[in-house]
């Protein structure tokens, strides 16, 4: 985040833990951060009425993709008092997007939200312009799509080398493998092990969207294939003692026996129920076994869970079974998930918004349900000693997501690729893979992201300091969020000529010794005055250097073993929001409360439609005056029934 004003400025950058500790200005938890897994906050403090602001936001996001189609969806919808009312002031809209796929060929634009000119073409980039003159802001998310004119199942290797800040100087390359758009293509039959976690802590909405996301995906399965429940807290419980064929009948009896699970007090064990999943799937033979761990938990014996599920699935041959993991909350170790998830060759994902449970683990079942490549293999990645590649074992391709696999080499790169694999009629495929240098592509950025997240879960396994290292320098370079950096606030001032001119000012000329000697000029009084004070080296601060605040973490953790053994239920851990907060979570959300008693610039404000005529004018001229409402809390403004 990059904020421009008259006299000061303020931007936004990622430091290292040890740094962070020397930061002695800590926000409070309501002036940066995640209101919201979707909302990010940021409060500029002490911004007068009238100022022009600029705001310049940069981040990065996964394109979604559906039915062979990439869709960018970026916000771009504004309230309605942003919009004057008391007179309609004409203002221009822009946007601009390039767009380089990295795919010479076949790529195809869909459709879009706003009315964009092409300008310009060229093999695998092209670029649009949309501009316009309003009389009120856009209501309408900027969307675009784009597709790739494939039927069948395709690939390649984009390589580059690295930047020159980048402390690994290794080149690094990206996989990348798509299933194309033929429906038809023969998924595998499954043999599937719902593991769900029942402690205390999952009621209420976390279970009863566990049960629907699973009574859901009992229905999405074929006669041919098979399933089973396993709930676990303390104790583990099982629906059969064998796998059940998905017939009508028995997954009516899982729904009735599953609905009257509740949750039940006692600790969180994993290892037991994982065990009795991966049992019950070790004989299969000709379909595709599938483990799905659903918890809110943390337990102590993860590294060792990980370590003996290695030993397991190495010694399982083909087809082995599959690992998926979901977490709930903050309190289970997102790390740990994530890593079971890369032995068994699964997905991981994860919410904090309990809100977003049923269609996120919908989602993990739909992408595991539509496998159509499995058992992925590159003889160079063995072969080659000189090539890293981030992913212990490549994951299977969904007919319903890309499948993207990052890694650095040294030295040369081979000119092509045989990637190897199982298909869901048990027969074997290849494909060659041709190697593209990247040239307008900043592959660091685009792989920033998952290298980190692969990089940290492996961090937290081997509990290795240089990997820790390695994780927050390319969070810094690349402004990626992780574990072992923290998000600073900037605040440098400018030169305020009026005063330089008016008078006094104090000068800090220089530092000998252990001594800062200070100049008080004075050019009214044609003299100055010298001050020496003793401090220590450690203390001294550079006037001239920005001020910093530190803000409250953004990274999610390790897990918590002690609000694991409380059963405390995820939500509870996030602080209650500051009234302007609240004001502006329910205008993103679509919902109007009751007058509000206050009425901040930040972000977006929502004021009942009944506040009074007075404070809607006085509203209306102070967001005239602003170039544009963004993570802004410059005043405070009372809303009373009497009108002041």
């Amino acid at each position: 985040v990059e904020v421009d004003l008259p006299k000061k400025s303020y931007s936004t950058e990622l430091v290292g833990l040890e740094e962070s500790k020397c930061i002695e200005k800590i926000a409070r938890p309501h002036d940066g951060g995640f209101m919201k897994p979707h909302i990010f906050m940021l409060t500029i403090p002490q911004v007068d009425g009238g100022t022009n602001i600029s705001i310049k936001l940069r981040w990065s996001q996964k394109l979604l993709y559906n039915d062979g189609q990439f869709t960018l969806t970026v916000p771009f919808s504004f309230p309605e008092y942003v919009t004057p009312a008391v007179r309609k002031i004409s203002k221009k809209e822009k946007i601009q997007l390039n767009v380089n796929s990295g795919i010479v060929t076949g790529i195809l634009c869909k459709a879009t939200s706003h009315p964009l000119k092409e300008t310009k073409r060229h093999a695998d980039k092209f670029s649009f312009l949309y501009e316009s003159e309003v009389l009120t802001w856009s209501k309408t998310d900027f969307s675009f799509s784009y597709s790739v004119s494939s039927s069948n199942m395709f690939g390649g290797v984009l390589s580059q080398s690295p930047p020159l800040y980048d402390h690994d100087q290794r080149d690094m390359f990206c996989l990348y493998l798509l299933p194309g758009s033929q429906k038809s293509t023969e998924v595998f039959k499954k043999e599937v092990v719902f593991v769900i976690d029942i402690t205390d802590s999952m009621e209420g909405r976390p279970l009863e969207a566990t049960k629907n996301a699973i009574s859901s995906a009992m229905s999405k399965l074929g006669p041919e294939d098979s399933f089973n429940i396993i709930t676990f807290s303390s104790e583990t419980s099982l629906f059969s003692t064998s796998m059940e064929l998905a017939s009508k009948e028995a997954i009516e009896r899982a729904t009735t026996w599953l609905s009257t699970k509740s949750t039940v007090e006692g600790s969180t064990c994993i290892s037991i129920p994982l065990e009795h999943a991966y049992e019950m799937l070790s004989n299969t033979s000709g379909s595709l076994p599938m483990i799905f761990l659903i918890t809110d938990g943390a337990v102590e014996d993860e590294r060792n869970i990980c370590d003996q599920m290695k030993k397991r699935l190495k010694n399982s041959g083909s087809l082995c079974p599959r690992i998926h993991t979901f977490g709930i909350g903050s309190f289970c170790n997102h790390y740990f998930l994530r890593m079971l998830a890369m032995i068994g060759r699964g997905e991981f994902d994860a919410v904090c918004d309990l809100d977003l449970i049923n269609n996120r683990i919908q989602k993990l079942f739909s992408n595991a349900f539509s496998t159509v490549l499995a058992d992925i293999t590159v003889d160079a990645f063995n072969d080659h000693e000189q090539i890293e590649v981030y992913s212990s074992c490549i994951p299977d391709l969904s007919f319903e997501s890309p499948l993207t696999i990052c890694g650095r080499y040294k030295g040369s790169f081979p000119d092509t690729l045989k990637a190897k694999g199982i298909l869901g009629d048990l027969s074997s495929f290849v494909m060659d893979l041709k190697i593209v240098r990247a040239k307008d592509i900043p592959l660091d950025r685009v792989l920033a992201r998952q290298e980190i997240d692969l990089l940290t879960a492996q961090a937290w396994l081997s509990e290795n300091k240089q990997l820790e290292q390695k994780v927050a320098q390319l969070s810094k370079v690349t402004c990626n969020i992780s574990e072992y950096t923290r998000m600073v606030l900037l605040e440098k001032n400018k030169i305020d000529k009026a005063i330089e001119s008016s008078g006094a000012q104090k000068v800090c000329l220089s530092l000998i010794r252990n001594s800062i000697i200070t100049v008080n000029l004075d050019s009214r009084k044609l003299g100055f005055s010298i001050q020496v004070k003793k401090t220590d080296p450690h203390k001294i601060k550079d006037p001239l250097a920005p001020r910093k605040t530190l803000l409250q973490s953004l990274s999610v953790g390790f897990g918590d073993l002690t609000a694991t053994a409380k059963n405390i239920r995820p939500g509870f851990e996030q602080p209650k929001l500051p009234d302007a907060a609240e004001v502006f979570l329910k205008a993103t959300s679509n919902c109007c409360g009751q007058m509000c008693n206050r009425c901040c610039c930040m972000c977006c404000i929502q004021c009942c439609s009944k506040m009074n005529d007075q404070c809607a004018i006085v509203l209306t001229q102070i967001f005239t005056a602003l170039a544009f409402i963004g993570c802004i809390e410059c005043c405070t403004l009372c809303c009373g029934q009497d009108g002041q």
